[in-house]
Order: structure tokens, then sequence, then C-alpha cells
């Protein structure tokens, strides 16, 4: 919006300077006595152009340079002695915009066709038709505004890489702080998660060494601990490295349903649709809302069924997970951690998500997202 703003002010100061410009030049042009003919219409026609061509010096400075130098040489020969001030105002825009040779190159060629101009307007005397041209285009004036827009240039492009000096620095401290968040990390959670596998571990060779049946929920404890070992493992590597997605994904959804299904859940999976045109960013967010979902399914609804379902649409992906749980309108639990992690991730894809209790009882998580393909 603001960029948007800005455009439009420098647009409109664009214009307010080539109307004025050109009103200066006519009315210049207009306090000379000249004969109402064609070729002083020409004049007149002229000067308002070269003024005018102004307001485009942003957008074509180079195009601007040549015709506000041909539209002066052009009113000259036409008889009217007047400075070339728009082509000053090209000089300044066109070197601003970095083209200082080919500026260079056209400003010799004005300074050397102002001269014949004006022995062309009717001068016969050559020393006065070398006067009037030093008098249309002075060198001084030309040099001074070809070094405003160089001065211009050089300013800009310093405020440039200060801003790109600013970007790198908060990058690198962005850098250190994952790397700091990633050593956290390890030391805080991969002991306490390798004594959770290890203990389990221990439980089922026990059990089994005395002839025991092994209960129901060491597997599956076993088993979590081995994926969330995996997993962290991997979102330290992401921390470490920003260039490195995590590896979980659309493909692993079923591993995630048939996990929840060794709990004692009847969980079922329905996938239709492309899944390889599916962005990665938004195959790891449907990753982790199923995750996410299963998991409070498993901990707090009391269901004996969930279901999972994914389309894949052209334009957006629709998520929908059911359970039978004990959920209903009236008892809505409150929204934890968990259910605004996945409502952050489905905002930063720009899409949405609906999790409540259902009408007939139990939980449902709704989520659509756009399947940009730059994700």
């Amino acid at each position: 919006m603001r960029a948007g703003e800005t455009g439009v002010r420098d647009r409109v100061g664009d214009w307010v300077i080539a109307v004025g410009v050109a009103a200066a030049l006519l009315v210049t042009g207009l306090s000379e006595r000249h004969s109402p003919t064609n070729l002083g219409l020409l004049g007149y026609a002229l000067l308002t152009a070269g003024g005018l061509v102004l307001a485009a010096r942003r957008r074509a400075p180079v195009a601007v340079l040549a015709v506000a130098g041909l539209c002066a040489v052009g009113y000259q020969a036409a008889g009217f002695d007047v400075p070339a001030v728009a082509y000053l105002f090209a000089v300044y825009a066109a070197v601003r915009a970095g083209h200082r040779t080919i500026t260079v190159a056209v400003s010799v060629a004005m300074l050397a066709a102002l001269p014949f101009a004006a022995l062309a307007s009717g001068l016969h005397d050559t020393g006065e038709a070398f006067a009037r041209a030093r008098g249309a285009l002075e060198l001084a004036w030309l040099i001074a505004a070809g070094a405003a827009g160089e001065a211009l240039r050089q300013a800009e492009r310093r405020a440039d890489e200060a801003e790109r000096t600013r970007e790198e620095t908060a990058r690198r401290r962005a850098d250190e702080e994952r790397l700091r968040i990633a050593q956290e990390l390890h030391d805080s959670l991969t002991h306490q998660i390798s004594v959770i596998k290890v203990q389990s571990e221990v439980a089922v060779h026990v059990a089994r060494k005395r002839g025991e049946q092994v209960p129901e929920a060491l597997p599956v404890i076993q088993e979590a601990a081995r994926e969330a070992t995996r997993e962290l493992r991997a979102t330290l590597q992401a921390l470490r490295d920003d260039d490195t997605a995590p590896p979980r994904g659309l493909d692993h959804v079923p591993e995630l349903v048939e996990r929840a299904s060794r709990t004692g859940l009847e969980a079922t999976l329905t996938i239709e649709g492309q899944r390889h045109d599916v962005p990665a960013a938004v195959g790891r967010t449907v990753y982790r809302i199923v995750q996410e979902s299963l998991t409070n399914i498993a901990r707090h609804a009391d269901a004996g069924t969930a279901s999972v379902r994914i389309d894949c649409r052209p334009d957006v992906l629709a998520l929908r997970i059911d359970d039978d749980g004990r959920a209903t309108p009236g008892t809505a639990p409150k929204p934890g951690v968990g259910l605004l992690g996945m409502r952050e991730r489905v905002t930063a894809l720009g899409g949405r998500l609906r999790a409540e209790p259902r009408g007939e009882g139990g939980f449902t998580v709704q989520a659509e997202l756009p399947l940009d393909r730059r994700s």
C-alpha cells in the first residue's frame, strides 16, 4: 500500500515538474516576437513537447533524453532563443538511472548541433550562432545536472548496500539463534526421549524373558520414542540449516494412521487427487495437523473410530479429521497449544481451519490449504 502511494506521488510530482517546465519554456518563447507562421507554430509545439516529455523520465530516461534534445535543437532552428532547460532535467534523470555513457554521447551531439540549429534559424554570423548555442546550453549547467544525478545515484546505491548489510546481519543473527535453539533442544530432549526408549525396551525384554504377556502399551511407547527421536533429529537438522526441510510430509500420513490404529483406535485414511502436485510446505502442514489431531484423539477424545480424509483438488487441498469421541457442542474443549499451532501453520499458507465439536458428537478438524506451486 505504501509502495503504491509512493508511486502515485512520484507520478504526480513528475507531471507537475513537466507541466511547469513546459509552461516556463512556452512563456519564454511567447515573450519573443514571432510571426504566426507554420515555423512559429512548430517552435511552440516543440517547446511544449520538450517540457511535457519529462513526465516519463523515470520510466524511459534515455528516450526522454533523446526527445528533449531533439526538441531543443528543433525550436532553436525555428528561431526560438530559449534555454534548453528541459534537456538539463533529462540529463539529471538519465545519469541518476545509470546511463552515464549515453548521456555524455548525446550531450556532445547536442553541443555540436546547436550552432548549426542557430545558423538554420537565419543567423549568418558564425560567432553569433555559437554565442546563441552557448546561451541555450551552458556547459557549466550541463556538468552540474550530470553531477547532481550521479551524486543522487551514488547516495541511493549506498542506501541499498546499507539495507542489504542490515538484512545480512539480521539473517546471521537468526542463524545463530537457530543454532542455539537446536543445541538447547538437543540437550534437553534427546536424553529424556532416549531414556523412555531404553526403559520401554528393557520392560519388553524383561516381560518376554519371564514368559509374561507384553502389555500393549509398551510396543506403542517404543515406536513413539523411535519416531520422536527421528523427528527430533530432522527438526534439529532443519534448525541448523534453513534450506533443509523436515522430511515428513503427505507421503508419511499413512504411517501416522497405521500407528494410531495400533493403539486400539479404528483409524481410516482416504486420499483423493494427485499427491505429487502438492507443494512441500502444504504436505508438511497436513502431516502436522493429522499428527496433532490423532494425538488429541488418543489422549482426550475417548473415541473408538477416527477418519482422515484428504482431497487434493486442482487449486486447494481439503483435509478433514473426524472422531466419534465424547466431545459435544456444549462441552467444547478450550483451545490448547496444539490447536493454536495448527491454526498458525494454516494461516501462514493462506488457508482456513475449523476445529470444533460435531453436532452428532465427536470432534472435527477441517482445513483448506491453497496449492500455491511456489510453496
